[in-house]
């Protein structure tokens, strides 16, 4: 017995025996579709509304769309059609992990992030919604430098990940 997932190995999150409240949206055969558009609504529960939308892969003309009530995972919801060939859309989506979900564009980042700590500003500068990594060994201040930029930076909201004492160390700045 082991507590990882070994390689290879397909563990669904979801059971695909349930009947899912699927809710389609003001869409109907013959609208035109391309991947990311949202086409549906699904209800896990009264607090969770998941909206479904076309896999990255897919477009076209809409030639079925399902009507509302409780469907599977696996039913078919959605069959768009591009260049004379159909493709079956159920409200599963898999994507591998390490394969990046396809994006319009990216935002350029052209505000600095200001730490107030000169050695940070002039030897690691870093911009206004970038991502910063702090490594170190223990002992060396990388504590104290997360708490210096969430007191002092320029930004309104610093997402800090943390784990063990670390976590602790950090959560009474907060």
């Amino acid at each position: 017995f082991d507590v990882y997932i070994p390689r290879g190995v397909s563990v669904p999150a979801l059971d695909k025996d349930i009947l899912w409240e699927f809710q389609p949206k003001k869409i109907g055969e013959g609208d035109l579709l391309t991947g990311g558009d949202l086409y549906a609504t699904v209800f896990e529960n009264t607090l969770m509304e998941h909206r479904v939308a076309l896999p990255p892969d897919a477009m076209g003309k809409i030639t079925y769309i399902a009507p509302a009530g409780h469907y599977s995972l696996n039913d078919t919801v959605l069959e768009p059609e591009f260049q004379g060939v159909k493709k079956q859309v159920t409200m599963l989506q898999t994507w591998p992990v390490r394969t990046p979900r396809p994006v319009a564009s990216k935002l350029a980042a052209d505000t600095p992030l200001l730490t107030g700590q000169r050695v940070l500003d002039a030897l690691f500068p870093s911009v206004l919604g970038g991502t910063c990594a702090i490594p170190g060994a223990f002992g060396c201040g990388k504590t104290v430098i997360s708490q210096a930029l969430s007191k002092y930076s320029n930004s309104d909201t610093v997402v800090y990940v943390g784990c063990g004492e670390r976590g602790n160390e950090m959560a009474e700045v907060l």
